[in-house]
């Protein structure tokens, strides 16, 4: 049988039916509300790994934010997770079982299977609504379907072995238990990958024709880098030409107007040497950054270690 294991769902005319589909979508619930911590610090690493400008993502600070964030979580997640399961596990089961009849396989494959579609779907309006990358969250979406869509069933057949229904707190009492295993094990995990070379970042190989176009940042910063070389500058940040030669007090001059450009390499990696025409600012070196579908240039100006990040992106 397929959602609720039952033949007539919540709408049926049996309470016991009712009851059933009820703590089916309560362990659904807790399997989801368990996996989204580890999913979200994997998803937190990789953004992280993906732009280098900000520092290793393993800090103290880091470390004591996620520590808020993992005791709060108990008050937030059992709701997130609740709208999860209505949302894609509860429709994922109702269409495997609309499937099942007609196609070979067990029903608690085609229960993940489903419930990736809905996730699918979700992730497609998402993306229209609020202009996120599908290629993205498509996958992401997918995968949160299918750990929740074998809960039920795990916990029905614990309970044909023990003779004995889970109740409701022990199946969230589980639920953090797994949590926090989870969120440890990927910590570690991450930690440890990093500091072996398995995971880190690389930044994008732009050729000079990538490199051309226009690149905006905030408050109307823009830069426009030419194909033969030529750029020009808009309410940009440049290397400071004070006269106190003081890069840490006065690091940046906001420059408009033409210069030229040059792809060149620094300290091992690309860059970008933009020179002004004029008298403002000085040769800047805008770093190559972001990912090859998403490519940023950044600059740092003032503190090496604590300073001002200007971010130029194709968006």
């Amino acid at each position: 049988m397929g959602w609720g294991d039952t033949a007539d769902g919540p709408e049926g005319d049996r309470p016991g039916e009712t009851v059933r589909w009820l703590v089916d979508l309560n362990a659904a619930s807790a399997v989801c509300a368990a996996q989204l911590p580890a999913i979200g610090l994997v998803r937190w690493i990789g953004a992280e790994l993906g732009d280098d400008y900000g520092g290793s993502p393993y800090t103290l600070a880091t470390a004591l934010a996620l520590t808020v964030l993992l005791l709060l979580a108990p008050l937030v997640l059992p709701f997130v997770g609740l709208v999860q399961a209505a949302a894609q596990i509860v429709p994922g089961g109702r269409l495997a079982r609309v499937v099942t009849p007609h196609v070979r396989g067990p029903v608690w494959a085609w229960h993940m299977v489903c419930s990736a579609l809905v996730g699918v779907v979700w992730a497609a309006l998402a993306a229209l609504v609020w202009d996120w990358r599908f290629t993205v969250v498509a996958p992401l979406f997918a995968a949160l379907g299918v750990l929740p869509a074998l809960g039920p069933g795990y916990f029905r057949r614990r309970a044909r072995v023990t003779g004995r229904r889970q109740g409701f707190w022990a199946v969230w009492l589980l639920s953090l238990f797994a949590s926090v295993a989870l969120f440890l094990l990927v910590s570690v995990g991450g930690v440890a990958a990093t500091a072996a070379g398995l995971i880190g970042y690389q930044p994008p190989e732009l050729s000079t024709a990538r490199l051309a176009g226009v690149w905006r940042g905030v408050d109307g910063a823009a830069l426009r880098l030419d194909a033969d070389g030529k750029a020009e500058l808009t309410e940009l940040a440049t290397e400071s030409e004070s006269e106190s030669g003081d890069r840490t007090t006065d690091p940046i001059d906001v420059c408009d107007g033409p210069g030229t450009w040059s792809a060149e390499e620094r300290g091992g990696r690309d860059a970008v040497v933009v020179r002004l025409d004029g008298t403002c600012g000085r040769a800047t070196w805008w770093m190559i950054g972001g990912t090859e579908s998403d490519p940023e240039l950044f600059a740092r100006f003032g503190d090496p270690d604590a300073g001002e990040v200007w971010i130029l992106t194709r968006r």
